[in-house]
Formats: structure tokens, sequence, C-alpha cells
């Protein structure tokens, strides 16, 4: 059984927009909102060279990486064709309009993947 951790309110991410959660190791992790109020989270690393995505422009359930141009799919973190290359995912759970991570998830995911360049 998942443990959910607290990390805002819907509210505290703009509509397309997305906002860093820091962890105790590993990259911090990029919490996303659409323009139809779903929520995602992904490592704040683009696959191609650790760009932020976090920094990005939000856009349908992608974000384009600040970087190169990459677009990044929300729902799996794995790039746009031709390009190629996944980001890790974490679950997300929004509740009476709190956004919640999985703290199992936050604890184990990536932690020894390098800092995001920006």
């Amino acid at each position: 059984m998942s443990q959910w951790k607290p990390i805002c309110s819907l509210d505290d991410i703009p509509v397309l927009g997305a906002r860093r959660v820091k962890r105790a190791q590993g990259t911090e992790v990029a919490v996303f909102r659409t323009a139809d109020d779903q929520i995602f989270a992904l490592l704040d690393r683009c696959p191609h060279k650790g760009g932020p995505l976090s920094q990005g422009i939000v856009f349908g359930h992608s974000v384009a990486c600040p970087l190169h141009n990459w677009t990044i799919g929300l729902e799996g973190g794995c790039a746009q064709a031709p390009d190629e290359g996944c980001t890790p995912k974490f679950s997300v759970k929004v509740d009476a309009g709190q956004i919640f991570l999985d703290l199992d998830e936050l604890n184990s995911i990536a932690l020894d993947d390098p800092k995001a360049l920006a």
C-alpha cells in the first residue's frame, strides 16, 4: 500500500505550469499542471542532455525541454519520435484540491541520477 506525501495544493501550480519538489537525495521531481487540470510528475531531467523540464513549456499533455526543445510526454516521461529516451515518472494523487506524491517512489526512483543542468 502506498504512502502519499502532500506536496502542495492544485492552486499552487499555475495552469500550464510546473513546481519543483526537492528530495533528500537525487534530482528534484517536476510536478506539472495541464490546461485540463491534470497533474503529472516526472524526474526534473530531460533524457537528452539533462535540462530542467520544470522550466519548459507545457502544452497538451507534453512539456518542451528548455534546452533543445525535445517534447516529453507527461503521461509516460518519454520523448516524442524521432527523439528517443525517457525520464522516470512518479505516481500522483489529487484529493480535495491537494496534490500528493508516492513516498516510496520519492525515496527510491533515480536517487543516483545527476542533478539537472539548470
